[in-house]
Parts: structure tokens; C-alpha cells; sequence
């Protein structure tokens, strides 16, 4: 059952969008049926290059007094076409067909990546579009709603409140993400500490992280880097504390309850980093609890305490010895 609600979830993130969509336009000017350019025509596509994003469509629209193609591939080049008759080398991935004066063609781009075109009437004809991934500005779930920090999430049995946030708020890859979460009581709304769990993050179907932990002081953090861009998956599970290790052996509805019951999912996406391809090694997890820190505290404090009150005492039970008057004589 768990298996197929994960197998669910998954199949939604990865069919839904992230961003919005543009439209933009390339203009396939008058004159461009010259490999010479002989005419008022600066470029055989303008602009000859454009930069759009995963999901905009690009419309082509023919101002020439002669018909064109859009096709994908590798064109003969200005001149090449006329020493080894090379009309240029199609691709596959987008053809528009012929389309006469006056009339446009359309294509979504779907995957990222750079793809050169030309006309096959006009091998001359060249022009290049750039997909690029767009990396929103703001935190969102891997349905593209926007997000408000901290997330809050109830474990199934409404026993356990569990916030989440994560920093920097958009994920790229290369680049440190440390997630920070903490855990509460909603009846009290008090910090619950010393909660026992496991963090997972899947990604584009796959576990990639396990961690187990214990939380200090009501909270936690981890570090991770990613390598690959995608929807991902954190989840909170098996989360316990010793004020419901109890309630394991109660039965609700004739079966156990199962501390894997008690676990939080957040979604979100990952983004190819434009400026990183690759990282270094990072912690992933705190190297020294809180509870260290708050023992070692302690023991500082409570070791000179101790001391001074045993010196203190020690004075205090010193017997004293009458000093003699001046003058006196002893016999």
C-alpha cells in the first residue's frame, strides 16, 4: 500500500509542470531566399538565435515572397550547398513542412537543450534555439504551487505536527541545501524532543538518501547536495518519542499501530545549476547534537559549583585557634 501511494505520487510530479509558459516569435524576413543577402534582409531568420525555457513556443512566421521549412539539423552552411549539392541533414525532432508566404508554423519545446535548424528549400537558411530549464525565484511544491515557510505536516494519527523549510529556498544542483525541521505536539503546541525517525529523500523514483536520527531540543537539520535535477521527495518516517513508544501496542481497528505509520511527505523540485557542474563533499547531518553542547554546559558550570561550596563548607568547619594578646606572657 505504501509502495503504490509513493508509485502515485511520483507519477503526479513528474507529469506536471513547473512554470508557466511564453510564446515568442522568429520573423523569416523578405529576401531571405538570397544565400547572398542581396536584399533588405539582414539575417534568413530574425533573430537568428533565441534563448526560450522547457514549455514556450516558438512561431515562425514566413514575411519572405517565397516558401520556407523550419527543420532541425544541420544545414549545408551559405556555400556548401553549392560545390557538393548537401541540402543539409535533418534530425528528426522538428519539420514544419513547406509553409507558403503569409502563413506561420508553431513548435513547443518540451526538452532543454540547443538545437540548430534551416530551411530545406534554402539550404543557406540557419538559425539555432537554446532550451534552457526555468529556475523560479521562489519556493515551491513539485506541482509548481508556491510555498510559504515553514511547511507543516500531520503524521496520519494527528499525534505529531512536523515543520519543515529548507535553505537556499530554490534547489539547485551543486549547491549545499541544508533542510532544517522540528516536531511539536499539536494538542500543547510544545516542542516534542528526542524524536527517533528516518530521513529519505527519493528523486524521479529513487531513494538516493537514508538517514536516521534523533532529534535535541524539539528539532533537526541535514545537509545534501544534489547531482541531478528533478522532482524529489522528502519524507519523515517512522517518527517516534519515548512519550508514544506506549501507544505502539494500541490497536486501532483490529491491527497494530505501526511506527512507520507515523511519517510526513514535502515535495518539491530540483534545478539545474547554470554557474556549478560540480561540488564538493559536504556534512550531511549535525557532527555534534545540541545535547552535547547543553552536557558540556553543565558540567562546566556544575564542577567549579561544586567546588566552591565544598571550599565554602570546609572554611565554615575549620576550627579556630584563640590568638594570643600582645604583650602576654607564656608560661
Amino acid at each position: 500500500m505504501k509502495f503504490l501511494a509513493l508509485s502515485s505520487l511520483l507519477i503526479i510530479l513528474t507529469l506536471t509542470p513547473f512554470v508557466y509558459a511564453e510564446e515568442y516569435i522568429i520573423d523569416i524576413p523578405f529576401g531571405a531566399y538570397n544565400p547572398e543577402l542581396n536584399t533588405p534582409a539582414e539575417v534568413w531568420y530574425d533573430p537568428p538565435q533565441m534563448f526560450v525555457t522547457i514549455g514556450d513556443t516558438i512561431t515562425w512566421y514566413n514575411d519572405d515572397r517565397e516558401a520556407h521549412t523550419v527543420t532541425s539539423g544541420d544545414s549545408a552552411g551559405r556555400f556548401g550547398w553549392m560545390d557538393n549539392k548537401d541540402f543539409g541533414i535533418p534530425d528528426g525532432i522538428f519539420d514544419s513542412g513547406r509553409f507558403m508566404p503569409g502563413e506561420s508554423w508553431s513548435y513547443i519545446f518540451e526538452e532543454s537543450g540547443t538545437f540548430s535548424y534551416y530551411c530545406t528549400i534554402h539550404p543557406w537558411m540557419e538559425g539555432i534555439v537554446i532550451i534552457e530549464k526555468a529556475i523560479p525565484d521562489f519556493p515551491h511544491d513539485a506541482t509548481g504551487k508556491k510555498l510559504k515557510f515553514p511547511l507543516l505536516q500531520y503524521t496520519p494519527d494527528r499525534n505529531i505536527e512536523v515543520n519543515l523549510s529548507w535553505d537556499p529556498p530554490v534547489i539547485k544542483t551543486h549547491e549545499k541545501i541544508q533542510f532544517v525541521y522540528q516536531f511539536y505536539d499539536p494538542r500543547s503546541n510544545s516542542n516534542l524532543a528526542e524524536m527517533k525517525y528516518d530521513f529519505i529523500i527519493f528523486q524521479n523514483g529513487q531513494e538516493i538518501f537514508r538517514d536516521k536520527g534523533l532529534s535535541q531540543i524539539g528539532g533537526d537539520y541535514r545537509n545534501f547536495v544534489f547531482s541531478d535535477s528533478g522532482s524529489i521527495i522528502v519524507r519523515i518516517e517512522g517518527i517516534q518519542t519515548p512519550s508514544l513508544l506506549a501507544e505502539e501496542s494500541v490497536t486501532v481497528f483490529g491491527n497494530v499501530k505501526n511506527k512507520e505509520q507515523r511519517s510526513v511527505d514535502f515535495t518539491t523540485a530540483v534545478y539545474d545549476n547554470p554557474e556549478k557542474t560540480t561540488h564538493e563533499a559536504y556534512h550531511t547531518k549535525p557532527a555534534q547534537r545540541l545535547t552535547t553542547y547543553y552536557e558540556l554546559m553543565i558540567f562546566i558550570i556544575l564542577v567549579p559549583a561544586v567546588l566552591f561550596i565544598g571550599a565554602f563548607l570546609w572554611l565554615k568547619k575549620k576550627p579556630n585557634i584563640p590568638q594570643s594578646k600582645p604583650g602576654a606572657v607564656k608560661i
